[in-house]
């Protein structure tokens, strides 16, 4: 399965990089994994025409099987820059309509991206979206900063929870993802 996974944070250095890039490196073989980065788009702006760089972010959406988005947490839901790229995705070509989606995210709070998560899935069930979110269990890391280690790795017990989310998201994908 072919995923295009959005780094949902501009930050300098942001966690959700980390995750996606653990989460890469560790279902290698499971899954082709292409990351993206919102920080490469310009924040959007109603009435200009679309920038080329938003047109070839759309563009690996469409082409990817699922899309995989690691969003943070900020003042109790998704940071601006994901928002502005969502935008830019909603406003023209409309590259998430039917397309499976699967959230994760992590936090340097303890609560992890627990309200993040919930906005952006609202955010993506709207009509200039309509994407099918996998709405299993979720996966929201707190306390970023102490879950990984010098080698960019988790602890077991988490490797454990993010291998059955995935296994439940490969189920949903099963019924969901050959109907877009």
């Amino acid at each position: 399965m072919k995923l295009f996974a959005i780094v949902g944070s501009n930050a300098d250095h942001p966690y959700n990089r980390d995750l996606l890039k653990f989460i890469k490196k560790h279902f290698t073989g499971r899954y082709d994994i292409e990351l993206g980065e919102v920080r490469d788009l310009p924040m959007f702006k109603e009435g200009v025409e679309e920038p080329a760089e938003v047109a070839s972010f759309a563009k690996k959406v469409t082409e990817a099987d699922a899309v995989l988005i690691s969003t943070p947490e900020q003042q109790h839901s998704v940071p601006s820059s994901l928002k502005s790229a969502l935008e830019w995705l909603s406003s023209a070509e409309h590259p998430f309509k039917d397309k499976p989606v699967v959230i994760v995210g992590t936090s340097v709070l303890p609560q992890g991206s627990a309200r993040g998560q919930s906005h952006l899935k609202m955010v993506l069930s709207s009509p200039g979206f309509s994407a099918k979110v996998f709405n299993g269990d979720e996966f929201m890391m707190g306390t970023a900063p102490e879950q990984f280690d010098e080698n960019g790795d988790l602890p077991d017990g988490t490797v454990k929870f993010l291998d059955h989310f995935f296994d439940e998201f490969d189920v949903f994908y099963s019924e969901v993802g050959n109907c877009k």
